[in-house]
């Protein structure tokens, strides 16, 4: 009954979203344009349900020809921010495009994060933990717990334990907390 319900809910609220999010979607997609050369939209290898990949939309936030590894792997990764970047990072606006992912069902809106292609540590260690059998989250229990700041091993015990106790309760309760820290900009380091 709970995977039926949240994919429902995934879907009614993503595509709500869209379009009262419409109109900001639109002007951060021109403010993209306008303050650094490149697309808008930069389509991200990760790695979903099972370890399949598919392409995550996000803004870029990162000048073109950045290195495709996660942020914190990067000397310096403020050299690489586009003028507006910083600022899309922080308030998450950035992540905007992903409702089309969770329309096409390779994300939902509470799952643990998209690991990146090549980050072979995390998707090991989320597959040693069965983590890697839920579909990945635009927001999860790692994220409301440090966000950034985690070191891969207790992201990966915290995405176990949201396998374990997941709920749709639970996932109202990581969606309102993930509202707040993102008001506040809570655990974003780059």
């Amino acid at each position: 009954m709970y995977k039926p319900l949240k994919r429902a809910f995934d879907l009614c609220l993503a595509l709500s979203a869209g379009i009262i999010l419409a109109a900001p979607i639109c002007l951060v997609a021109l403010a993209v344009k306008l303050t650094s050369p490149g697309p808008a939209l930069y389509w991200s290898d990760r790695v979903g349900r099972n370890n399949v990949i598919f392409k995550m939309p996000k803004f870029r936030s990162m000048r073109i020809g950045t290195p495709a590894v996660a942020t914190h792997l990067l000397q310096d990764p403020s050299r690489f921010l586009t003028p507006i970047g910083g600022f899309i990072r922080k308030s998450s606006l950035d992540e905007l495009p992903q409702l089309w992912s969770i329309v096409v069902g390779d994300m939902s809106f509470v799952g643990p994060r998209p690991a990146l292609f090549n980050q072979a540590d995390l998707i090991d260690l989320r597959t040693k933990a069965h983590v890697h059998t839920l579909v990945p989250g635009l927001t999860g229990w790692a994220q409301i717990n440090g966000r950034d700041e985690l070191p891969i091993p207790q992201k990966v015990a915290l995405d176990a334990e949201y396998l374990n106790k997941q709920s749709f309760v639970l996932d109202c309760k990581i969606l309102a907390l993930t509202f707040v820290k993102v008001l506040r900009t809570d655990g974003i380091t780059h």
